[in-house]
């Protein structure tokens, strides 16, 4: 950071579907020499989510690094990588803190992201990969345990959607997503680990 003139730290992702975390082997990136256009967007949307519940500045002068491995593909990856790195940096900041290595934790708000869809005409929520193979509409939220948005990515799979299924999704999302805030502060909670304030 010190080369770009930057106070703070810097926080980033790295994403990958380990070779038998899907039904048929997956050639691990490093064989074909670079990483698959998917894991780079996957990447950047989780460093994204992060960055906007991470105070950069109290992060201090260091890099954070995240590594988000699918152990087990069953739809929604990414947003099960959002989950669990938003509860690893906590605890993690949480730590650096403890050990007097941060003056005061830099997480702001605990994130989640869940994904949804229209299925047979309705608004359906974390998608497994079946339902995500057969929806003719795709998002994927992200949100913060307040109810706000850090980004929503949506489409039509070569189909259109009302106004009123985007409205059933953001709903569902939004309780899905508060679903999991709640099992990550129970987890933080177990391992004594306060959540941010």
């Amino acid at each position: 950071m010190k080369e770009q003139n930057i106070t703070g730290g810097w926080l980033t992702s790295e994403y990958s579907m380990l070779p038998y975390s899907t039904t048929t082997r997956k050639p691990r990136d490093i064989m074909k020499g670079r990483l698959d256009g998917r894991s780079t967007e996957i990447q950047r949307l989780i460093g994204r989510s992060l960055r906007a519940v991470v105070d950069l500045e109290k992060l201090g002068p260091r890099t954070m690094w995240v590594d988000c491995d699918v152990l087990q593909a069953d739809g929604g990856t990414r947003t099960a990588a959002i989950t669990g790195a938003s509860l690893a940096v906590t605890i993690a900041c949480r730590k650096l803190a403890k050990e007097k290595k941060l003056d005061a934790p830099p997480i702001k708000k605990l994130v989640a992201a869940v994904s949804a869809g229209v299925l047979d005409g309705n608004a359906i929520v974390d998608l497994n990969y079946e339902e995500d193979k057969a929806v003719t509409v795709d998002f994927n939220l992200v949100a913060t345990e307040d109810g706000d948005f850090v980004e929503v990515q949506g489409s039509g799979e070569e189909a259109i959607f009302a106004q009123s299924q985007l409205d059933e999704m953001l709903v569902l999302a939004r309780k899905g997503i508060a679903d999991l805030i709640a099992a990550q502060r129970a987890v933080l909670a177990r391992i004594m680990v306060s959540p941010p304030d």
